[in-house]
């Protein structure tokens, strides 16, 4: 099954659906081959570097970029790429990118893993330590350094903000598809 075919919120619930193409302490990146039906890798961070998290995205929504929205997702133990995660969102990180003379919203919403067994204490993003936000927030600037884009972080939004993202995602993926 394509990603896009999944629903993006598990049904009777407010769970997020999020296919991992990373998992976290990977130097790997990994990005999904449509025409393979396969994640293959896109690049390969520089030692030392590692998503600090499980990182993925949201089944059809579409972000200002052209891809579905990220999401890092913040889970007891690393996952694997191609992963079907459940999570509930907690914040988005609001960001700007800028490449080749463009300017985008590039925004990365914040989640954490949950099943209706498994349930994160956090609520808000500023539930988290404020040490461990920071780092996030690095690794995203220094990732897209890297790639020779300037990566922003605009400001930090709650939960409520995240949903506004992703109702803003879903529905710009309906117009997409012409539905």
């Amino acid at each position: 099954m394509h990603p896009d075919e999944l629903p993006p919120r598990e049904p009777g619930s407010r769970r997020i659906h999020v296919v991992i193409d990373t998992p976290a302490g990977s130097r790997n990146k990994y990005k999904y081959d449509p025409t393979l039906g396969l994640f293959r890798i896109s690049r390969v961070l520089p030692r030392g570097a590692v998503f600090p998290h499980d990182f993925g995205s949201i089944p059809q929504t579409r972000a200002a970029d052209g891809d579905p929205l990220d999401v890092l997702v913040i889970a007891p133990a690393p996952s694997f790429p191609g992963c079907l995660m459940s999570g509930r969102l907690i914040g988005v990180l609001h960001a700007e990118q800028r490449e080749g003379g463009r300017t985008i919203r590039n925004d990365r919403l914040i989640a954490v893993a949950e099943t209706p067994v498994n349930r994160s204490p956090l609520r808000e993003l500023s539930d988290l330590d404020p040490e461990r936000l920071r780092d996030i927030e690095h690794f995203f600037e220094s990732y897209n350094r890297r790639q020779a884009r300037q990566f922003r972080i605009v400001s930090r939004g709650r939960r409520a903000a995240a949903e506004t993202v992703l109702e803003r995602g879903l529905r710009a993926f309906r117009q997409a598809h012409g539905d």
